[in-house]
């Protein structure tokens, strides 16, 4: 069988310079809502005329300022928990909602399925589709992800969500794997809201955050009224300790992964036929091999080092090269590639130890690398389903058919 790629479009990536100046007026913003001494105490509860405390309530503060937002609220549940925030505040079970044509992740599908969002597919890497659902006047909503839910897709996320805009429809989007990563992020480039995990990004176990407009903002601190699900005081300042080092982090494993891609595509490691740059998820490098052995290959590369699944998906306990399988959402749009193909995060690592660990596991005995009898991929990221759809506008055909929406959700893995 002849396996390839598929052409990737990677996100654009922040250079060291530019994360620089990104840390620095983080501190700026970070300046303007503490008084020095409030860095180093923290509060908790529910404070009254705030409803979280009130520690909480400036880091919120720095991070709307931070990212030219009306509002920011910090919530459990991590980047999963910040979706299903912002989807539930404004969304009524049955309302129609404008996703894009592609795998969703299984987290994102059980909110969608819990909240009976109507969900309508456009493909977003073709720009006359969502323009024609949008000309219905269906939508007050879409939701859109940021980073690459196929690994073909191509789509602007600017250009969607000023097509929205220009519609009149709101948009929520998901900036896991994207915040302080690309240049901007949804709400920096015109969506009502940003959801992202602050786990991701070296904070506290189960924080997220959407950041975006007051009144969605609003919503979702009233719908988190319990004291039990506020982020207190000590979890937010943790977070915006972590969030001081990660944009030149985040800019150095960019860079580490662009020059792995090159060297391999150079020919470095023997073994290797094949590898490209993309935001599967986080940016990573995919590798697609010369025999078919990438379901035993993590297996093999961990005892070389590496680590053998993620945590929070650049967490903070992600240090060593992360070599793991293709996402559920990427090996649901392209089953194929699963015997031949792993994906690699560099992490805190450079490139040498990178290549080094590649190498090493591809020499190891053939057997050693590849998948046991009736061995499959981990398959904990596929779903059934979100809920009801909406017929597609424009007389759509069967879903299933060439170039018409599949089953409403196909998963990959979130936090």
């Amino acid at each position: 069988m002849s396996v390839r790629l598929p052409r990737t479009s990677p996100l654009p990536a922040v250079g060291v310079p530019d994360a620089l100046a990104r840390q620095f007026r983080l501190l700026e913003c970070t300046a303007r809502h503490f008084e020095g001494p409030q860095l180093f105490a923290a509060d908790a509860g529910v404070v009254p005329g705030l409803g979280r405390p009130r520690t909480t309530a400036r880091v919120e503060a720095v991070l709307a300022d931070f990212f030219g937002a009306e509002a920011a609220a910090l919530v459990q549940g991590a980047g999963t928990g910040a979706i299903r925030a912002a989807l539930g505040a404004v969304l009524e079970a049955g309302d129609p909602l404008l996703i894009h044509r592609a795998p969703v992740y299984r987290t994102t599908a059980h909110t969608l399925r819990g909240l009976g969002a109507a969900t309508v597919e456009a493909d977003f890497n073709d720009p006359r589709e969502p323009a024609r659902a949008l000309a219905s006047g269906d939508f007050r909503w879409a939701y859109v992800q940021h980073t690459r839910q196929r690994l073909a897709d191509s789509y602007d996320l600017g250009a969607v969500l000023a097509a929205c805009r220009g519609a009149g429809v709101r948009t929520v989007v998901d900036d896991n794997y994207a915040a302080l990563r690309v240049p901007a992020c949804g709400v920096e480039l015109g969506a009502d809201a940003s959801c992202f995990s602050l786990f991701k990004l070296h904070g506290p176990e189960g924080v997220g955050v959407v950041v975006g407009a007051a009144d969605l903002v609003a919503r979702v601190h009233e719908d988190n009224y319990s004291g039990g699900g506020q982020v207190q005081g000590h979890q937010a300042l943790d977070a915006l300790r972590a969030l001081t080092h990660v944009p030149v982090m985040w800019a150095v494993q960019s860079q580490v992964a662009a020059e792995v891609a090159g060297r391999l595509t150079a020919g470095e490691v023997p073994g290797v036929a094949e590898a490209a740059l993309a935001n599967a998820q986080d940016r990573c490098v995919l590798v697609r091999l010369a025999r078919p052995v990438a379901r035993g290959l993590p297996a093999a590369a961990a005892r070389h080092g590496a680590a053998p699944y993620p945590v929070g998906a650049n967490s903070r306990y992600e240090i060593a090269p992360l070599f793991y399988r293709l996402s559920g959402s990427a090996l649901a749009d392209a089953p194929e590639l699963a015997d031949w193909t792993v994906r690699i995060n560099p992490m805190r690592a450079g490139a040498d130890l990178v290549l080094d660990i590649l190498r090493r596991a591809l020499a190891e005995p053939h057997d050693a690398a590849e998948p046991r009898d009736g061995a499959e991929p981990h398959d904990v990221d596929r779903a059934p389903g979100v809920g009801p759809r909406h017929p597609a506008p424009e007389g759509r055909a069967t879903p299933g058919a060439p170039g018409t929406p599949g089953p409403a959700v196909a998963p990959g893995p979130k936090d």
